[in-house]
């Protein structure tokens, strides 16, 4: 229990023990778990979680870092980044946990809504007079000083995608408040796809989308307790979950980790004020947004690590059928590598470009970062097609482990299953369970589809690599080295800004419009 913790958490097995007895009100298959850490399904998911703890514990210089807020040593997911080599560190801690489980270790989400919390704060702070940023970095001092887990609750159910929160039919598909005293706010409504929720000691809900001054009961960002009274946890299926379920821990392919998503429901849930971030300051919701998605989107390097565990899943079975040689499976493991390390590339690309913001949090370049997430949202599904060539049809046609344990059927697929001389059976099986895993199993969840919608589905990566290309900078490079000649390309609504707001001749207008454009690229 995180409310009367004395000792900071240090090792996975402390984290483990820090989750049980918590009362939380899950839900998987119709019935209340009584107990989420024993869950055979749920487990492998907190063995992820944990193993951010144990690597910091392995590899200090990598997982760890001074926090200036504390003083002390804390994990490098909780930490506010000073500086560029403080993104870059993160991306390779991300790779490194990617490589180790071969999954999603849920711990990205709160380190990015941590850090992109820090600076909108201060800049609502800046505006309004409020204190919101020094309420966020007691929070923060809090949660670096026990070492705890934290989520971050963005994605709403939405409803009619046609409309803003305020135009729904039910108000409750987006979070909003419904109550205010002088003790503080009370919410109600739902967060959807919510990695690692149930793993987590503190979620923080933020608004999703843009939001109009007629929706600001939806501007609330907070911090609750994962166990508060009045939030129920509806645990989502995987592909194949229930093989976790089942006797043995070949079938299930990766049967120590997996990654983890639930439905949030927020009945009547109470935050005091001291943990309210923000509170109707509605203009504030697209920064919010905005600068999540940057540092999140670049977050997506992390697919490399599982990237680098498919492509040797690749090479191994490749291997154990006798063709690691062959020229055309060489040159798939190629093609891997390169989608696998373009993605990389752009995500720690976008760590480098950072800038300081006003709070002092460092944010990293937001063309690389969306760049980063669309590669993310194709690459990973060619390197899965061609781990699926190399591995083969018996991939998805491999017989079960009670078969192959079985005395009378065990020795005929040993008969029939071998590939090279001097390869155990057993272990063909396990790689392309793996590969299974990965690519249509419990894991393809964190692979594929977490890898296209996460953070934003294509499309949203696609309108701001738009908005971000300077097309006009680059036509006038284009221009001058053809040494061409015209009038100055003026958008129309530059063209008569300065006629139609401050009444100027168009002559003067003109001027100033060219100036505005030179200014501008």
């Amino acid at each position: 229990m995180t409310k009367n913790r004395c000792m900071p958490i240090r090792t996975g097995a402390e984290y483990i023990q820090s989750l049980r007895g918590r009362n939380l009100k899950v839900y998987l298959f119709g019935e209340r778990v009584k107990e989420p850490v024993d869950h055979p399904i749920i487990r492998p998911s907190i063995n992820a979680v944990a193993e951010t703890y144990d690597l910091a514990v392995r590899e200090e210089e990598l997982a760890t870092v001074h926090s200036s807020i504390t003083g002390q040593k804390i994990n490098r997911f909780l930490h506010i980044v000073e500086s560029a080599t403080d993104l870059v560190n993160q991306n390779k801690m991300q790779r490194k946990l990617g490589q180790n489980t071969g999954t999603c270790f849920q711990r990205c989400v709160g380190m990015d809504a941590l850090n992109s919390l820090y600076s909108v704060t201060y800049e609502i702070d800046e505006k309004h007079k409020t204190n919101y940023h020094k309420r966020l970095v007691d929070f923060i001092k809090m949660v670096q000083t026990e070492n705890l887990v934290i989520g971050g609750a963005m994605t709403d159910p939405k409803g009619d995608r046609s409309k803003a929160p305020h135009e729904q039919e039910d108000p409750d598909v987006f979070l909003r408040v419904v109550e205010k005293n002088d003790k503080g706010v009370i919410i109600k409504g739902a967060k959807a796809h919510q990695t690692g929720c149930i793993n987590s000691h503190w979620v923080i809900v933020m608004p999703t989308m843009r939001l109009q001054e007629n929706d600001k009961d939806y501007a609330i960002v907070g911090a609750v307790r994962a166990d508060d009274p009045g939030i129920t946890y509806i645990y989502g299926r995987q592909s194949c979950d229930t093989r976790s379920m089942e006797e043995g821990d070949i079938d299930s392919g990766n049967a120590k980790f997996s990654g983890q998503e639930a439905m949030m429901i927020f009945d009547d849930v109470f935050i005091p004020w001291e943990r309210v971030f923000m509170n109707g300051e509605y203009e504030f919701a697209a920064m919010l947004v905005e600068r999540f998605t940057c540092y999140h989107r670049r977050s997506y390097v992390c697919k490399t690590g599982l990237g680098d565990v498919l492509i040797g899943a690749s090479a191994a079975i490749a291997d154990y059928n006798g063709v690691p040689n062959v020229s055309h499976i060489k040159d798939k493991l190629v093609e891997m590598t390169h989608l696998n390390e373009s993605i990389y590339a752009a995500g720690i690309a976008s760590s480098y470009q950072a800038h300081q913001t006003k709070s002092g949090v460092w944010l990293n370049d937001d063309m690389l970062a969306n760049v980063c997430k669309h590669n993310v949202t194709r690459f990973p599904y060619e390197i899965g097609r061609l781990a699926q060539d190399i591995a083969g049809g018996l991939m998805v046609t491999l017989p079960s482990e009670k078969d192959f344990r079985n005395p009378e059927t065990g020795p005929i697929l040993k008969k029939y299953l071998k590939g090279r001389k001097g390869v155990d059976v057993e272990n063909r099986m396990r790689i392309l369970r793996l590969i299974e895993n990965m690519t249509m199993g419990r894991n393809a969840v964190g692979y594929l589809t977490e890898s296209m919608h996460g953070a934003g589905s294509p499309q949203a990566q696609r309108i701001n690599i738009a908005r971000l290309m300077q097309l006009g900078y680059k036509k006038k490079l284009a221009k001058n080295l053809a040494n061409v000649k015209e009038e100055p390309d003026l958008a129309p609504e530059q063209a008569d800004y300065f006629e139609r707001v401050f009444k100027v001749s168009k002559a003067e207008n003109k001027k100033l419009a060219e100036k505005l454009a030179s200014v501008r690229s």
